[in-house]
């Protein structure tokens, strides 16, 4: 099975999709992880990375999907994928569409955490505080809000017409949502 977990940054997607990995034994492909250990590598690509996350913009289509292409070959041998944080372009959406085809595969399920951009500031600044991840700043963090909720606004007609999205309320309580998620997974498995 393969999965996405959608929504803005800050949303839960990450508690959720590592809890799937503990029960189920997907892999969790992460863009934010593998463009965060892109950047401590300190390689060229990872410089890249840094400066545009540190713009608060968006990293290209091109470095994210080559990515996560590296990455479905663990993917499918774990029985799956939970795509988290990708894809966040209807561009993305159908070169992923096209390369889980090639393999005769695709995505099984759209699950989107839905929340509220006040209550996402207020988690992202008690993130930043605790964490000090960079990329958590909330100056920062506003502008990556307006780009994300700019460029993946149609993904949400894309996944709907496919009849594979499911909207969860990403501001319940970590236990509920995982529940919510558990029994839109049990329908289509």
């Amino acid at each position: 099975m393969n999965l996405i977990l959608f929504g803005p940054p800050a949303a839960g997607k990450g508690t959720q999709a590592k809890r799937l990995v503990e029960q189920r034994g997907m892999v969790q492909l992460s863009t934010g992880d593998m463009l965060r250990a892109a950047i401590a590598s300190g390689s060229e690509l990872g410089q890249k990375v840094k400066g545009v996350l540190d713009r608060g913009e968006l990293v290209t289509d091109e470095i994210v999907i080559a990515l996560i292409e590296e990455r479905l070959p663990e993917a499918e041998a774990a029985g799956g994928a939970i795509f988290d944080g990708f894809p966040r372009t209807v561009p993305q959406a159908q070169a992923l569409d096209a390369i889980l085809a090639k393999r005769g595969q695709k995505i099984d399920s759209v699950l989107r955490l839905k929340v509220d951009e006040p209550a996402l500031i207020e988690r992202i600044s008690k993130r930043f505080a605790e964490q000090g991840r960079p990329d958590d700043n909330p100056e920062v963090f506003v502008t990556r809000l307006a780009a994300y909720n700019a460029q993946t606004a149609p993904l949400l007609p894309y996944y709907r017409e496919q009849g594979k999205l499911t909207e969860l309320d990403g501001m319940a309580s970590v236990e509920t949502v995982a529940a919510s998620i558990d029994a839109a997974l049990s329908v289509v498995a």
